[in-house]
């Protein structure tokens, strides 16, 4: 995967992926479901569709990442960089984003229901 920076559709339900260099990365539609990404560099990674239900993202570097209609319910991005992400028509449901890092992310059509969303920046709606 990190030779070919290929991996759409890949299953990586629950895999341990912390701190793991996935930057420019083709995850588009992956199942990332409960998978740790933990201080993982998803910099212009493509994770749209992908599945993040629970996944952990802690401290992640997403920035210019596109996330375009992924589903991120309940995932955990406590102070994750998210700068210049695409977001749009993601749902983040229940998710903690608690200092996140928001600027410049395209938030169009995005669902925060229920997010902890405290001392996140740069979120302009």
């Amino acid at each position: 995967m990190r030779s070919t920076r290929q991996c759409s559709g890949c299953n990586l339900q629950g895999a341990n992926l912390e701190r793991i260099d996935l930057s420019g990365v083709d995850l588009s539609n992956a199942n990332l479901m409960n998978a740790d990404l933990d201080e993982a560099n998803l910099t212009n990674a493509n994770l749209s569709g992908a599945n993040l239900v629970n996944a952990d993202l802690e401290k992640a570097n997403l920035s210019n990442a596109n996330l375009s209609g992924a589903n991120l319910n309940n995932a955990d991005l406590n102070e994750a960089n998210l700068t210049g992400a695409n977001l749009q028509n993601a749902t983040f449901l229940n998710a903690d984003l608690e200092d996140a890092i928001l600027t410049n992310a395209n938030v169009t059509g995005a669902d925060f229901q229920g997010a902890d969303l405290e001392g996140a920046v740069g979120l302009n709606r």
